[in-house]
């Protein structure tokens, strides 16, 4: 019997040395912390859609403890910021910082949302908030989520009740140059 409650309990402490799948997450994407990567949008894209045909980079340029910012430029645009925090419950919200070129806010900004519940190692989801809801009315039933393996991380929206989808992946196997800071942000 002793035996049969070890092989029992093995799997629940094996679980507990490994931490909740969100923190894992959150460990391999600070694994990338001073990289540069290149991406191109997998889903979504259509021209004249301010994405499609410019040069996607992704630069996860701050890790600190608890916030990860990576900027996202488009092209010449460098306005967008994934921001990526965890809190003592290893729950991680996304917020996209959005800044004009003199680095003032810009009047949509600081939406995102929280996942609800630590989810998987690779796979993390973020609904809008009531912040996003307040702000961006439309956006309300938005779903973002991020992908992120050995090879790829991947951003994802899905706008629920739309055909509205979006996806682009960064292939993480190549490091391309550092670029210049985003908009709102110092060397």
């Amino acid at each position: 019997m002793k035996k049969l409650l070890i092989l029992l309990l093995l799997p629940l402490q094996i679980l507990a040395q490994e931490g909740p799948k969100s923190t894992m997450f959150w460990n391999t994407l600070k694994e990338h912390c001073g990289k540069t990567y290149e991406g191109e949008i997998v889903a979504g894209g259509e021209e004249g859609d301010g994405f499609t045909g410019k040069k996607l980079v992704m630069h996860v340029r701050s890790c600190e403890e608890n916030t990860i910012r990576i900027p996202f430029f488009v092209g010449n645009d460098k306005s967008r910021t994934w921001v990526f925090t965890i809190d003592e419950d290893s729950l991680i919200q996304l917020k996209h910082d959005h800044r004009h070129k003199d680095g003032a806010e810009d009047k949509i900004t600081q939406y995102g949302g929280t996942n609800p519940n630590t989810g998987l190692a690779n796979i993390q989801f973020f609904p809008a908030d009531q912040h996003t809801a307040n702000l961006i009315p439309y956006a309300s039933n938005n779903i973002w989520w991020v992908t992120l393996d050995e090879t790829s991380f991947t951003y994802n929206l899905r706008r629920i009740g739309s055909e509205r989808f979006f996806s682009v992946k960064f292939d993480l196997t190549k490091e391309i140059n550092t670029p210049s800071a985003p908009w709102g942000s110092e060397d």
